[in-house]
This record gives structure tokens, C-alpha cells and sequence, in this order.
């Protein structure tokens, strides 16, 4: 028994079945956590080795080049990249997305094991690092005080941070830029000399007396008591009374007459400010997992507590919450999504108007769209981005099967018949089709899935979304629909009159709506009707108006009216600004660039919110310094704005503002502008210098980013990976002079440490923290290369040398970081596009920059960065279309038993890409990852319309109607059906592609690509189809040669970039096949003038009749 048919006679049962469906769905969207994107971990593994003393060179000899070579044999790897720092190699492999990292990791464990035998001695044992987003914060707070600022970090480890890491999915809470309480002990070296002491006996003196020491247990009597001794330091006024010698005379030598004790905070190296305020920042991370969205909420709540409790100056602000974007980017996706809904019901209200039947095709959505949340918690997904898109795009095609099922029961209840039979016989006359139509959505959808790269991983939840929702739709448009039709739809009146004929007793009680839509909608069709005839009368004409079209829409692409992008870039109210100073500049002369910066970008954008600024590093930062190039000369700015539409100008223009400003700085000598806020879209195209001689590849480089900053147009921010070489003090130890004193490099090195950076005395404990005591010369003993050399270093014989007098002293420029990549030295420029794509700013460096230089022998050249990234995801999408048009055509022939009819279906795919183009050419608009996506999607929405008409034409001739006629009153049946299911797909996709709220960039190209693409080709699928129907039911190999003369060329045009002879072999074979038959048309047209006729029964050439074009036999339409 069919499906329909069993729905229809048990209509409790199917109604509560569906019920069921929509409880499960609801109780699961509840539980389902909100994320920006799926989980996914990004496809990087580093192995980081030491080598302590070598300098870049040797690390890259030594090390690096053994660790690229044994792991370069990793199953999977993609890329093979590195760093050689001084002490430091980092070796960077990168997998395809979607890799499973544990697997790898242990090939990496081996093929790292195994090399260990062979790197130098005192090199570490190489450490294996996995990034994953659960690395990334969440959420980072400024925290600023006036009064309480010294107190700031014992504030953060007692209060803050313990009470934050209650919260559930906290990952991590780190603190930087806080103050930290020093005791600095300020030697004078002249006094030193003169009493014969030495930083460390100084030091040695302080730490002895700072104890507290366990002296054993003494009995008195009945009890037994612990002895101690008791000699910590109480406050940082006690070290100024210690003694640290006695002179001959026996006089005693205080702490306080050699030096200065100073309690303060650590002396700067790191300077955090918030709005010009001294700031501490909290950055929060999550558990691989957590529900940001939550996460952040509770954040947010526990702060606003800890206000409360905290000293009136102490204020805690947010710098970045990605919650903010994921939450307004969810809510603009939900806003589009209940538009869509709105226009969906709309339409049909239009279209049939009846609310009965508008509520019907209504239940379809929600159904439909509650199934998906039922996928995404049995799978373990988050609600995201993607799959809120996926029920955007949807939304507008779960209606269409109820639609075409809805609109035919309407027609059959409108002659006469009982709903309850007019649901099942209405539905098995459309049911096979719209079996086919999901059929085909399923074709182009599934493969989603398969694709690879970060595609792949977005777009795999997004296929299976749509896939299932769309199954979904078809089940309950071929079940819920009839039979809620059999219950709702009310009969029409009628009755049989005296001759027996049936008179339908509604006809003199017409609504608004009979008399206006009703009538405009019976005349749209007549109209239809008589233009689609004089196409059937006229098909030359008609196949030369849309391959002119066709053509025409091609010239855009050919002039490179539209560009490419890898991903658009998101307007999200954030902007990093990087600026660098002269190599070697103090941390006092950047703060001063820092807060001249920070007022100017003040008066040029009073829009700001926050400018959090950090300038130089943080000299205890841990293993993350190791990874960090940060120096005393950079400056990083993160600013905050409100949302896009409270202001009036965009980020890329206050970007481009900051840009000219900053280059007004002669200081300056390079700086970044990034709007991408941490998002995915910060497009880059970077041009990749390989060469081992490091003075050409720089030159080149130099070249390369002066050329593009200040020739060409739309070029921004082109900065060099590589960094200055920075200016060292070095010295060199005469290992004879020092042995014969007892000394060796190492002691030496100690010893300047000591007397420089300082030496560790124990601590200072108060309050149950601890804060250190550090020795070190004063600030005069030690600030010119001069009082270097003069420096006292003490042997083991007791006496005191001169550092002069057993080293030699100079300044010296350190090489810079070694860059490697596929195992060759490399440096790259990155450029950032303004105002045009990033296709269109690869082609302009390739055409204006490399023309212009002088590339040294053994140096090349090649585009990589998102262009690179961009280029091989739209390889995936065309391989992955020719994949869908294969598996649709598959489908339709598998219906129609014919391999003709899927040809006149599929013609309409390209007038789908004039559609695109157009669409993409009077937007302005670049083709992006997204929107190429939405090209393919389009291959299967845009043949469901032809698959319609074509199944009811034959119908129709199958129940004996002549071809001209079937064809007429299929189109005249089946237009509005076709009409109502591509306005709720167009209309459905309106909101996604006018919408301005945040991350509505991300999706706006596959809106408009959808919409321009469906609405062309449904406004010529009227036409073409029945057209190509009629003609290739006669002439299908003259028709074929057209179908395949254009995929031809076609396919040559797009692999003329990539391969120009392959593009230009297909472009001859289809242009020889398409001259072939415009020649025939020629004959054809020629014959006819002259009075001819080509359906004579004494034509006997064979290749006429296979190239005939217009059949008009001329005695028939005569009789």
C-alpha cells in the first residue's frame, strides 16, 4: 500500500508520529551547546627543540635539517615548515583538514624518537606540541586601578582568577601585565671595590639571613618543645640593616652604605594599558568542547560579581568576546531564518489563497527544521554558523515537494473531487517526481561530504543538514500533506443540475481575491501560454535569443569585472594593529610612540569603545615566549568598536585612515592593520621568495613590499616575514688569560648575569605570598659598553680582574630568524587586498610586480598565503560540480528512462551561471569559498523545475495528447507550481543576502548567487525546456551536439588558466561542434526562405534529418 494512501486512511496515527518527531526535536535543540563554527582542530603539529648556545645558523645545521628530514616521510603530510632561532628549533607540519591528529602523532612520536641519535650533544630532547582550539581564549578582560595598582596581581591570584576557575568548561586563566612586586637591591660598584665585596657575596649575605631553619627539639621538663629559628625578613626595611663585612678597624658595614633597596614593581619590560590606563589582562580559555556561548554568559555574570566586591578603582572591562560574535552572528541567521518563513507563507497565501492550505505547507518547515536538531545531537555537533545556514538554505526547499503535492490536491478539489480522494490521487500523479527532485537534491548535496581541506570540514555538516532535511520534507510531503488535506481542505459546492451537467455553486460568490489574483494569475498563464507557442512555432529564433544572452553574460568574466576571494572579510568591531620601531629601541622611547598613537587613533576615529595596548615582551613568560617574536621595539594594539550598524563608517575605512597615519611616523619602520578580529577571513596574498643566500632573498624581498606598497592599486599592508637583524652585545672570553685565573666562559657568563639581569636572594614573604629579592649594579654600572668593560669579576682565588682585562667587548648584529619551507630557506610578503579581491591583487603583483624585478640565479618566485588556499578549494568545487552533474544526470535518466530528457533538463545550468554572473557583476560582488558553493548547490536546485514540467509533458502524451499541445498545457499547468516553489527558494534566500548584521558577509555571496542564478534560469526554463523538448523528441542529435558543443567550451574556458593547451583543445572540439551546427542552422533558414520544407516524405539525406532544427511541416498546418 502506498505511503499517501496508508497516511490518508490512518490520519491519528501519522499525526502522532510526527508529534513525536517534533518533541524529540525540541528536547534535543535544548541540549544542543552554541559554537561559531563545528568542532575542529586545526591540522598543525610543531616539535620544538633546544639547543642551548647555538645561534641560528647552527641550529639550522645541526638541528632543524635533521628534524625536516626524518619527519618529512609522515604518512598524510601536507606541508613541511620551520623556524631556526637562537637555542630554538621549531618544525611546523601541516595535514589536510579533517587529518585524525591521534593517529599521527604517534608516527611523529616514531619518526622524532628515532632521530634523536643523531642531534648534537646538550641538544633537549625534542618536545611535541598539538594546537588545538581549545589553546584559543574566549574571552580576555582588561583590569585597571589608580591606588590599588601595585597590589594588582596578588588581587588576580587570590580573588579573580580562583573565584573564575569555579566556572564549568573553564579551560585556562592566564594574567598578563600585572605588576609584580620586586625588591631590588642596587649595588655600587665602586663601594663593592672598596670594601672588597662582590655581587655575590652581597647576595650570599642577604639570602643567609632570610630564614627560617628547624634547630631540633629540646625537653623541659614534662614537654617537649620544637626549637626554630626564626630570621625572615619582616619588610624590605631589614635588608638595609644586615652587615655584610667589618672593616680592619672593626667597623661595621651595613647593607644600606653599598646600596639601595628599592620595593617596587618588576622594572617594565611589558606594559599593558587600557584606554591610556595601566591595565592587567585576563585571558580565559575553554575546554576543547565547552559551550562558548555559556561559558562566556558565566564569565560575564562571576565578573559582574566580583565587581562588587572589589576596591572602588579597580575596574574590569572586556576587551574580546567571541561570544558577542557568535551570538549576533547566530541571532542575524535566526532573523533570516523567520523572514524566510514569513515570505514562504506569503507566497503560498499568494498563490492559492487559502490559509487552510498556507498552514499546511507551513507545518512543513518547522517539522522539517526540528529534525536537523535531532542530527546534530546524535552526532555531538554544536548549534553553529554552518548549520543555521544549512536551515537558511533550506528553509526555502522543504516546502517545495508539499507545494507541488498542495497545489495539485487544490486542482482536483477545484473540479469537484472529495479531499479525501483528491489527496490520493492527486499525490500518485506527482509522487514519482517528487521522489526525483529530492533525488536530485541528494545528488548534489551527499558529495558535501566528501570534500577535503577546510571545506570539507565546514561544508560536511552542511551537506548532511540539507540532505536529511530535505528527505524529511519529501516524507511528509507525500504522507502529512495528503492527509492533513483530506481533513482541512473544504470541499467546493456543487451540484448536478437538470441536464446533468455539474455547476459549481461558489462561481457568483467570488472573493477580493478571485476577482483580482485569481484573474491576474489565469491571465499570467494565457499570456505564458501564447509566447510559449510562438517558442514551439519558433525555435530558431527563440535558441538564438539565449545563446546571444548566454554569451553576453560571459563578458564580465572575461574583462575581470568579478573577482575572487578566498573568504570574505567580516566587518565584527575589532582591529589589531602591529607596529614595530628600529631594532634595539628601549622600552621607554616605544611606550612614548605607544601613547602618541593611542591619542591620534582617539581624534581620528571617536567611534573607539577600547584601545588595549601591549608594548614590548614578557621575560617570564614561559614556554610562550619560546613562540613569540615580540621585542621591546613592537607595539600591539587590539581595539574595540561598536557594531557595524551604530556607526557610520566601516572598519576597512578607519583601517585605511589608521594606514596613512602611521605611515607619517618616522619611527616606524613597518606596521600592520588587521580587521579580520580572529576570524577565518583575513585574505592574504603572499608572494614566497626560496633561496639560501640571505642578503639576495631579503633585497628581493625589500623590492617586492616597496613596489606594492607604492605601485600597486589595492595593496595594503605588505610586511616581510622575516625580521631585522637585531644588535647584540658580544663577548669573547680569552679562554687562556681566563683559565690561568681560574676561570671559565661559563662562570663568566654567570657572573654578568649576576651583575646585570640580577641575582635571585630568596624571597620576601607577606601576607602568605612571596616576592623576590633580586641583587644587581645600579642602572650607571651597567648602561654603556664602557662600564661593561669595566665590570669586576672575582676569582677563586679571591682576587678581582676587570672584565677587559680577559674579554674582549663589541657590538654585534645577530642573524635573524631562519625561515624554512618543503626544506629550503624561504622568506614571504604578505599583502593584504583594500578595496578589490584577492584573485585581483595575485594577477596585479604577477603582472606589474614580477615584471619589474631582477630575480639573482637560484632564487624562485611563487603566489601562496589564502590565494594559494583560494586556488585549490575552487579545484575541489569544479571537480566536485562535474561529480554532481554526473550523479543528477544518473538520477534523471534512471526516472525517465531516457538519456534525451536529462539533456534538455541540464541545459538550463548554464543560463544558471549568466544568472550568477549578472547577479555578482551589479552587486559587486566577488565569487568567494561560499558563493562557489552556492554554484554548486545550484546544479540541483535549478533542475528540479525542469524535471516537474518534463514529467507532466509526459503524462500528458501518454494519455495521447499531439506534442506541440502536451507541451503547451504542461507549461500552462506546471507554471505556477514551478513559479511558488522558486519564489520560496529565492525569497528564502533574500534575507541571508541583504542582511547587514554581524558575519552576514560570510554568507551574503551564496545568497546572491543563489537567488541571480535560480531566477534567471526558472525565467528561461519556461521557455528553453519545452522548447528543447520539442526539438529533441525530432532532432535529439542535433541538440545534442549543441548540449555537449557548450560543455565543451565551457570546460576549455576554465582550464585555460590552468592548462592552456588541455583549455584550448576542449574550446576547438566545442567550437567545431557548435560552427557545425549554426552552419546547419544557416542551411536551414536559407531553405525555408526559398520556400522549402524539411518534412517531405521524399528527403531521403540521412544528415538533414539529424540536423534539422525547426520542424514545421507545412501541408499539415495547411489541413
Amino acid at each position: 500500500m502506498a505511503i499517501y494512501k496508508t497516511a490518508v486512511q490512518k490520519p491519528i496515527t501519522t499525526a502522532l508520529i510526527f508529534v513525536a518527531v517534533i518533541v524529540i526535536g525540541v528536547f534535543s535543540y535544548m541540549q544542543l551547546p552554541i559554537d561559531q563554527f563545528p568542532e575542529m582542530d586545526p591540522p598543525y603539529v610543531t616539535v620544538m627543540t633546544t639547543y642551548p648556545g647555538a645561534s641560528a645558523s647552527e641550529v639550522e645545521s645541526n638541528v632543524t635539517k635533521i628534524m625536516e628530514n626524518s619527519l618529512n616521510s609522515v604518512d598524510h603530510l601536507k606541508e613541511l615548515t620551520s623556524q631556526s632561532k637562537d637555542n630554538i628549533s621549531s618544525v611546523t607540519l601541516e595535514f589536510e583538514w579533517g587529518t585524525k591528529l591521534d593517529e599521527v602523532l604517534n608516527d611523529v612520536r616514531t619518526y622524532v624518537d628515532a632521530s634523536k641519535n643523531r642531534l648534537p650533544d646538550g641538544c633537549s630532547s625534542p618536545i611535541i606540541f598539538r594546537l588545538s582550539t581549545s589553546m584559543m581564549p574566549v574571552i580576555q578582560y582588561s583590569v585597571t586601578a589608580n591606588e590599588s595598582y601595585a597590589g594588582l596581581q596578588k588581587m588576580l591570584d587570590d580573588e579573580i582568577i580562583p573565584q573564575l576557575n569555579r566556572i564549568d568548561g573553564i579551560g585556562n586563566i592566564s594574567a598578563a601585565g600585572a605588576p609584580d612586586r620586586y625588591v631590588y637591591i642596587y649595588l655600587n660598584q665602586q663601594k663593592l671595590d672598596a670594601y672588597g665585596l662582590t655581587v655575590e657575596s652581597v647576595g650570599q649575605m642577604v639570602q643567609a639571613q632570610n630564614l627560617n631553619m628547624s634547630s631540633g627539639t629540646v625537653k623541659l621538663q614534662k614537654e617537649q618543645y620544637q626549637m626554630e629559628v626564626r630570621s625572615e625578613y619582616q619588610s624590605s626595611d631589614d635588608i638595609n640593616n644586615i652587615v655584610v663585612t667589618t672593616t680592619r678597624e672593626g667597623r661595621q658595614i651595613f647593607l644600606r652604605d653599598i646600596a639601595t633597596v628599592k620595593d617596587t614593581i618588576k622594572e617594565l619590560s611589558l606594559d599593558e594599558k587600557a584606554n591610556g590606563k595601566d591595565c592587567a589582562r585576563i585571558i580565559v580559555t575553554k575546554q576543547s568542547g565547552g559551550n562558548t556561548v555559556q561559558i562566556c554568559k558565566d564569565v560575564r555574570k562571576e565578573v559582574a560579581k566580583l565587581q562588587k566586591t572589589l576596591p572602588a578603582d579597580v575596574k574590569l572591562e572586556v576587551i574580546y568576546d567571541s561570544s558577542e560574535n557568535i551570538q549576533n552572528s547566530i541571532d542575524s541567521l535566526k532573523e533570516s531564518i523567520g523572514y524566510a518563513l514569513l515570505f514562504v507563507i506569503l507566497v503560498v497565501l499568494f498563490f492559492l489563497g487559502r490559509w487552510r492550505a498556507a498552514l499546511i505547507v507551513g507545518l512543513t518547515i518547522p517539522i522539517s527544521l526540528v529534525v536537523a536538531f535531532i542530527y546534530l545531537a546524535i552526532t555531538g555537533s554544536s548549534l553553529n554558523i554552518i548549520s543555521l545556514c544549512s536551515l537558511n538554505i533550506a528553509i526555502g526547499m522543504v516546502v517545495d515537494d508539499a507545494i507541488v503535492v498542495l497545489e495539485n490536491i487544490t486542482k482536483h478539489v477545484d473540479r469537484g473531487e472529495n479531499p479525501r480522494e483528491a489527496a490520493i490521487y492527486a499525490t500518485n500523479e506527482v509522487w514519482v517526481s517528487v521522489i526525483a527532485t529530492t533525488l536530485v537534491l541528494v545528488a548534489v548535496f551527499v558529495p558535501l561530504t566528501m570534500l577535503t581541506g577546510m571545506a570539507g570540514i565546514m561544508f560536511k555538516e552542511l551537506g548532511w543538514i540539507i540532505t536529511i532535511v530535505c528527505c524529511t520534507s519529501t516524507v511528509i510531503a507525500i504522507s502529512l500533506t495528503p492527509m492533513l488535506c483530506s481533513k482541512i481542505l473544504k470541499p467546493r459546492k456543487m451540484h448536478v443540475d437538470e441536464e446533468g451537467n455539474l455547476v459549481d455553486d461558489d462561481k457568483n460568490n467570488k472573493t477580493w481575491y478571485d476577482r483580482t489574483v485569481v484573474r491576474f494569475l489565469d491571465w499570467f498563464d494565457r499570456k505564458y501560454a501564447q509566447i510559449l507557442g510562438w517558442c514551439l512555432r519558433n525555435k530558431v529564433a527563440t535558441f538564438g535569443i539565449l545563446l546571444l544572452f548566454f554569451v553576453l553574460t560571459l563578458i564580465p568574466v572575461f574583462t575581470g569585472a568579478i573577482g575572487t576571494d578566498f573568504m570574505q572579510q567580516q566587518d565584527n568591531g575589532r582591529m589589531t594593529v602591529k607596529v614595530e620601531l628600529q631594532r634595539g629601541t628601549r622600552i621607554e622611547e616605544t611606550l612614548k610612540t605607544a601613547r602618541a598613537l593611542e591619542k591620534r587613533f582617539a581624534l581620528l576615529a571617536p567611534e573607539i569603545e577600547l584601545i588595549s595596548t601591549s608594548a614590548g615582551s614578557n621575560d617570564d613568560d614561559g614556554m610562550g615566549a619560546l613562540f613569540s617574536s615580540t621585542m621591546n621595539n613592537t607595539i600591539s594594539m587590539t581595539i574595540r568598536f561598536p557594531k557595524k550598524y551604530d556607526r557610520e563608517r566601516s572598519i576597512f575605512e578607519i583601517a585605511e585612515v589608521f594606514r596613512q597615519e602611521l605611515r607619517t611616523y618616522p619611527e616606524i619602520t613597518d606596521f600592520n592593520v588587521s580587521t579580520s578580529g580572529g576570524s577565518a577571513a583575513d585574505n592574504t596574498v603572499e608572494v614566497e621568495i626560496f633561496g639560501y643566500d640571505f642578503d639576495k632573498t631579503s633585497a628581493l624581498a625589500e623590492q617586492i613590499q616597496y613596489i606594492c606598497n607604492h605601485s600597486v592599486e589595492g595593496a595594503r599592508d605588505a610586511t616581510i616575514s622575516r625580521d631585522d637583524e637585531r644588535p647584540e652585545i658580544n663577548i669573547v672570553v680569552d679562554k687562556e688569560k681566563a683559565s690561568r685565573l681560574g676561570l671559565t666562559s661559563a662562570t663568566i657568563a654567570t657572573y654578568l648575569r649576576n651583575r646585570v639581569n640580577g641575582m635571585a636572594c630568596g624571597y620576601l614573604k607577606e601576607d602568605g605570598s612571596e616576592f623576590d629579592i633580586v641583587c644587581r649594579l645600579e642602572e650607571d654600572d651597567r648602561n654603556s659598553i664602557q662600564k661593561i668593560q669595566d665590570l669586576t669579576i672575582p676569582t677563586p682565588a679571591g682576587t678581582t680582574v676587570k672584565l677587559s682585562e680577559i674579554c674582549t667587548v663589541g657590538e654585534y648584529w645577530t642573524p635573524p630568524t631562519i625561515e624554512r619551507k618543503s626544506r629550503q630557506r624561504y622568506v614571504k610578503v604578505s599583502v593584504t587586498p583594500y578595496e578589490t579581491s584577492l584573485g585581483e591583487l595575485a594577477q596585479r603583483i604577477e603582472k606589474e610586480v614580477f615584471p619589474q624585478l631582477e630575480v639573482p640565479q637560484g632564487i624562485t618566485l611563487r603566489i601562496g598565503g589564502d590565494y594559494e588556499d583560494q586556488q585549490e578549494t575552487f579545484r575541489d568545487m569544479g571537480m566536485l560540480g562535474a561529480l554532481i552533474i554526473l550523479l543528477v544526470f544518473i538520477v534523471m535518466a534512471s526516472q525517465f528512462e531516457s538519456l534525451k530528457k536529462p539533456f534538455v533538463i541540464m541545459f538550463t545550468i548554464p543560463f544558471a551561471l549568466s544568472g550568477v554572473i549578472l547577479a555578482l557583476w551589479m552587486t559587486h560582488t566577488s565569487l568567494d569559498m561560499i558563493g562557489a558553493l552556492g554554484l554548486v548547490m545550484l546544479i540541483g536546485i535549478v533542475v528540479k523545475n525542469g524535471i516537474v514540467l518534463i514529467d507532466y509533458i509526459d503524462l500528458l502524451r501518454e494519455r495521447g495528447v499531439a506534442l506541440n499541445e502536451a507541451i503547451q498545457r504542461a507549461g500552462e499547468s506546471r507554471i505556477r507550481p514551478i513559479l511558488m516553489t522558486a519564489m520560496t527558494t529565492i525569497l528564502g534566500m533574500v534575507p541571508m543576502a541583504v542582511s547587514n548584521g554581524e558575519g552576514s558577509e560570510m554568507w551574503k555571496p551564496m545568497g546572491i548567487v543563489v537567488i541571480g542564478g535560480l531566477l534567471v534560469s526558472t525565467l528561461l526554463t519556461f521557455f528553453i525546456v519545452p522548447t528543447l523538448y520539442g526539438a529533441m523528441v525530432r532532432h535529439g542529435k542535433f541538440i545534442l551536439s549543441i548540449f555537449f558543443g557548450l560543455v565543451l567550451l565551457l570546460i576549455g574556458l576554465v582550464l585555460l588558466k590552468s592548462s592552456f593547451i588541455m583549455g584550448l583543445i576542449f574550446i576547438i572540439i566545442g567550437g567545431a561542434l557548435l560552427g557545425n551546427c549554426i552552419y546547419e542552422i544557416v542551411k536551414i533558414v536559407r531553405t525555408k526562405r526559398q520556400g522549402g520544407s524539411f518534412d517531405e516524405p521524399n528527403k531521403t539525406d540521412e544528415m538533414r534529418k539529424n540536423f534539422i532544427f525547426m520542424n514545421i511541416n507545412v501541408k499539415k498546418n495547411k489541413k
